[in-house]
């Protein structure tokens, strides 16, 4: 029989190759993912928020075609960045999960963050419905009546384990808000940053500028996608309706590895 000291080390040698395969694994998807030589599958997964008939209407009736205006974005932009890719991104949409995700509490420490990331994790493969290719990219959209005056949780992309949480609204008026959203955490889980001032919200000038060289500054037309807002004004930015008015900018496109 193994001593408790041979079992331990045992344990704990199975425990580091583990953890050196879910590196490795962690880092070969990013490589995959950043590389830009084959389309991302992105798959997304509706959520009914809330629980209301309203908001199970709307994800009843959700068809694939309302996200076309994301891969049409990354087509847009890719061009400008020289990315020889007809479809740098593909998306599908998958049948509803039933299951809630879970939450992360509010003022989260550095321990709480990691804990839920490992949750969300697990509970992302345990609930993936989907079947067609494998996915290299799950969004997991969670819709909310606009009816429901409860103020939304805020949307998380994870680079480990290339996973996205958005909250949403379930309402065709916001079909186009909704995308921007989507698109900003999927380039979170690329490795995108936020680029807006954490308190405010407002965008960082000048990487989160859509033309930080403007003369005069504002108003700005555009807003760039990992900053969220249109600078009206030094004090005052909106939220684009789509993403028509929203462009990737090129500290983004270094940090998705298009530059």
């Amino acid at each position: 029989m193994l001593s408790a000291r041979t079992f331990r080390r045992l344990r704990i040698s199975i425990l580091l190759l583990i953890l050196l395969v879910v590196a490795t694994n962690t880092w070969l998807s990013r490589v995959r993912t950043t590389d830009w030589q084959e389309s991302l599958w992105v798959v997304i997964y509706p959520l009914n928020g809330d629980g209301r008939a309203d908001t199970q209407h709307y994800v009843d009736t959700l068809v694939a075609e309302q996200f076309s205006s994301i891969g049409q974005f990354f087509e847009r932009e890719a061009v400008r960045y020289g990315v020889l890719l007809d479809e740098p991104v593909i998306v599908q949409l998958a049948d509803q999960v039933q299951a809630q995700p879970p939450e992360l509490g509010q003022s989260p420490s550095l321990l709480d963050s990691v804990r839920w990331s490992l949750s969300m994790r697990w509970w992302a493969w345990r609930h993936d419905n989907w079947t067609g290719p494998e996915p290299d990219i799950r969004i997991f959209v969670r819709y909310h009546s606009p009816q429901n005056r409860d103020v939304l949780a805020h949307s998380l992309g994870l680079q480990k384990g290339l996973i996205g949480l958005v909250n949403a609204f379930a309402d065709p008026r916001f079909d186009g808000q909704n995308a921007m959203v989507v698109v900003h955490e999927l380039l979170h889980t690329l490795g995108a940053m936020d680029k807006y001032d954490l308190a405010s919200g407002y965008p960082l000038w000048p990487d989160g500028f859509a033309q930080p060289n403007q003369v005069p500054r504002y108003p700005q037309l555009q807003a760039e996608i990992m900053a969220g807002r249109l600078a009206l004004s030094e004090r005052q930015a909106v939220m684009p309706q789509s993403l028509d008015e929203v462009v990737l900018g090129p500290r983004t496109a270094v940090e998705i590895n298009w530059q």
